[in-house]
């Protein structure tokens, strides 16, 4: 059997979660691995045989998506060129995480896609959702990458469509201490901003993690630090707690990891409030934006007491063979109407 696993490169927690998955993808099947976008800053230690520019998102420095840069840098006509290159029909399923151009090219081709991500949570009845609707944010989890069928990832398990996060080897194996430091990762806000605002309360060490910065010493309690997958693993083993955006994975390996946590949601990022509004009924934290009106409520989260480890099990074996037996189930010829199956997703 034929599989391509498609996965969203915009961002680093699909492909933090694909490390994990793919080794036990490979024992079902003849495996090829496809990544779009160009905003990750990991890499995954399997071979991409196809890669695509996709269509990325671009953060900016005030907490949101740069939508200047994100739609200066799409364009129609390569997006159309990847579409029609992309060779769906040479595999018997694609399994996708919220990638776009091979999502689309399965819906024209015909072929079987089955999405395994954790925005396919989020359609599910009983997944905790914000308080103000945002319409074009639902839109857009519905048909940005549309499948056939699918598997959900969320903090608990909503539904039996549903399963826990996937926790990287080297977090499940690892053994968390306290070094007294918080570990910040808020990739849509300017480095410096945030020290400012941080340095507010001397009593506090921070690393803070960046897209962009050098590694810097701001002051004696502050460090600023590039992005690396291992280094920002250690830094949160070691931590007191984290502060991050209200994503998927960094905050689903603190909770594993028993450390405190404070999310931010991205504005106009409807899939981060999602998350932010089910967090929030397991009792973490959130601030709405970073300002200088924000000191007072991140010193209270650091006084705050450490959490409970979350046990989420290792069921990867158990969500292949989920995966696998969905796919002997799919007819196409039944949803022939695109429109369908989009709505049907």
């Amino acid at each position: 059997m034929k599989v391509l696993y498609a996965i969203q490169g915009t961002g680093n927690g699909h492909l933090s979660r694909a490390t994990a998955i793919i080794p036990v993808l490979k024992k079902y099947c003849e495996l090829d691995v496809l990544v779009s976008g160009t905003q990750a800053d990991i890499s995954i230690d399997y071979p991409v045989k196809y890669k695509l520019h996709g269509l990325s998102f671009y953060f900016g420095k005030k907490g949101g998506i740069d939508v200047w840069e994100t739609f200066s840098k799409a364009s129609l006509i390569r997006l159309k060129q990847e579409f029609n290159s992309v060779p769906v029909d040479h595999y018997d399923l694609v399994i996708n995480d919220f990638e776009p151009v091979s999502a689309w090219a399965c819906q024209f081709k015909e072929v079987p896609c089955i999405s395994l991500s954790h925005q396919s949570a989020l359609l599910e009845p009983n997944v905790p959702l914000p308080a103000e609707k945002d319409l074009v944010g639902s839109f857009v989890l519905r048909n940005y990458a549309p499948a056939h069928d699918y598997i959900g990832f969320h903090f608990k398990r909503y539904t039996e469509r549903i399963y826990t996060p996937v926790i990287r080897n080297d977090i499940r194996r690892a053994i968390p201490d306290d070094h007294g430091h918080y570990t910040v990762y808020l990739p849509a806000y300017d480095d410096f901003f945030l020290a400012s605002i941080l340095s507010l309360d001397n009593a506090i060490r921070w690393e803070i993690f960046s897209k962009s910065g050098n590694e810097t010493d701001y002051n004696s309690h502050i460090k600023i630090r590039p992005v690396n997958a291992d280094h920002f693993a250690q830094s949160m083993l070691h931590s007191s707690g984290v502060l991050c955006g209200a994503g998927f994975e960094t905050p689903a390996e603190a909770l594993f990891l028993g450390k405190k946590l404070m999310v931010v949601p991205m504005k106009g990022q409807y899939e981060q409030h999602c998350n932010a509004a089910a967090l929030a009924e397991m009792g973490v934290s959130a601030l709405n934006e970073i300002n200088t009106r924000s000191i007072d409520k991140i010193i209270e989260f650091t006084q705050s007491s450490q959490n409970d480890r979350l046990e989420y099990p290792d069921q990867l074996e158990e969500i292949v063979g989920h995966v696998m037996h969905m796919h002997s189930s799919i007819n196409i010829n039944e949803n022939s109407s695109l429109t369908k199956r989009v709505l049907k997703y």
